[in-house]
């Protein structure tokens, strides 16, 4: 595993043992940063990410390679927190993010209690844990986080089919890689008479 593109291009990052972190794949990773970039690199620069049950931290870690201002990290596991840490630290990323160790449900409502609003949001929670899709996407559709423009990534497994609709919140892509699949939400934007 590997960051793909921008400052720590090709630069390693490690994982935990076992299936209980499963990092998002170097290749699905690309394709979901070309797609939210759209040949435009500098679409990414001065964002703020959400990562959602971050694991190894490898998407934030990639939205700051690519020139994010802030990534959250959100991560109940202890396991994974230090292993992000430690993936941040090998980098020499000293900030630029801020670790979340609680539940996702929790770490949202800090977040939101912060005044944090973010442009993207990343959840990949374990796929056995198929209840945790709806539940955060239900939790994002009416929240303060989400800006005017945010989207709200999820990925899932192909065969898994995490919703079409939160509240506002509506899927307009999904894309598939293999055995993974991600969908893109937006809010519904109201038009005013």
């Amino acid at each position: 595993m590997r960051v793909i593109a921008g400052q720590y291009r090709s630069r390693p990052l490690r994982s935990l043992p076992g299936a209980e972190v499963r990092p998002t794949a170097d290749r699905l990773r690309e394709t979901l940063f070309n797609v939210l970039c759209a040949g435009d690199p500098a679409k990414l620069a001065e964002t703020v990410w959400l990562d959602l049950y971050a694991g190894t931290g490898a998407v934030g870690i990639e939205a700051l390679s690519r020139g994010a201002r802030m990534v959250y990290f959100v991560e109940q596991s202890k396991a994974a927190a230090e292993l992000i840490a430690a993936n941040l630290k090998s980098l020499g990323i000293a900030g630029g993010f801020r670790m979340v160790k609680s539940d996702v449900q929790k770490g949202l409502r800090q977040l939101e209690a912060s005044g944090s609003v973010a442009d993207f949001m990343f959840l990949d929670p374990p796929y056995s844990l198929q209840e945790e899709y709806a539940k955060t996407l239900a939790a994002l559709a009416p929240s303060k986080l989400l800006g005017e423009r945010s989207v709200v990534i999820a990925e899932h497994q192909k065969r898994f089919d995490p919703g079409e609709a939160f509240g506002e919140l509506r899927r307009y892509r999904t894309l598939t890689q293999g055995d993974a699949a991600l969908s893109f939400y937006r809010r519904l934007v109201t038009q005013s008479s």
